[in-house]
């Protein structure tokens, strides 16, 4: 179970409760991995492209299928612009409120419309049972190694940049949310956060939609 904070206390990373999960990618290479839970939608979507390409960042989209369904202009643009693609299930149900068989049917019907093996489930909350069956199917379940809360009401720009500066290091998974409840603070504080990763020279990466480890 993951909580409400930026970084996740060690003891939730071990082995014996996340196996399979993946929070890091650190290969030796000065590489950072933003990723965008909840859309595609009018709204952000394009704004958050625009930025990225102004910059010269790949991203990752966890996008909610039935979003994608209903914008697939939206889904054709996030990969036409290089980034990659992630399961973050159809209906944006929480696998821990649904039984085992009802998220693997969601987990599936979003499959149709994004064919990733990334998986994110939503609120990162997610039962031992589950993991082992989405490992199974072969998904791969990201999570992330710094969570910005920007979709919360009392978070502000300065506090998401604040955190980002604080706790980035090689390999990091950064989360962010590409939805309502985030887009105006990320307009203030994703131009911020690409200058400053980059000025200490990160790369920032797409996760790779084969062979993540």
């Amino acid at each position: 179970m993951l909580l409400p904070q930026e970084r996740l206390p060690w003891i939730l990373r071990f082995p014996a409760f996340c196996r399979d999960v993946i929070f890091r990618l650190d290969d030796g290479k000065p590489s950072v991995y933003l990723t965008f839970d909840d859309g595609p939608i009018p709204e952000s979507t394009p704004w958050l492209l625009n930025i990225l390409e102004e910059y010269g960042a790949k991203a990752t989209f966890f996008m909610v299928a039935d979003n994608a369904r209903r914008y697939p202009e939206l889904l054709k643009a996030v990969v036409d612009a290089g980034h990659s693609v992630g399961n973050h299930t159809f209906h944006h149900k929480p696998p821990f409120r649904q039984t085992s068989e009802e998220m693997m049917a969601d987990v599936a019907l979003a499959d149709e419309v994004l064919n990733s093996r990334l998986f994110r489930p939503p609120h990162g909350l997610i039962r031992k049972n589950q993991q082992r069956l989405l490992s199974k199917e072969g998904y791969r379940i990201v999570m992330f190694d710094l969570n910005t809360l920007d979709y919360r009401a009392d978070r502000t720009p300065q506090q998401i940049i604040d955190s980002v500066s604080r706790y980035v290091r090689p390999g990091c998974i950064i989360n962010f949310h590409d939805s309502l409840k985030s887009i105006d603070k990320l307009k203030t504080a994703l131009p911020k956060i690409l200058s400053l990763l980059r000025s200490r020279n990160y790369t920032l990466l797409p996760l790779p939609m084969q062979d993540i480890n």
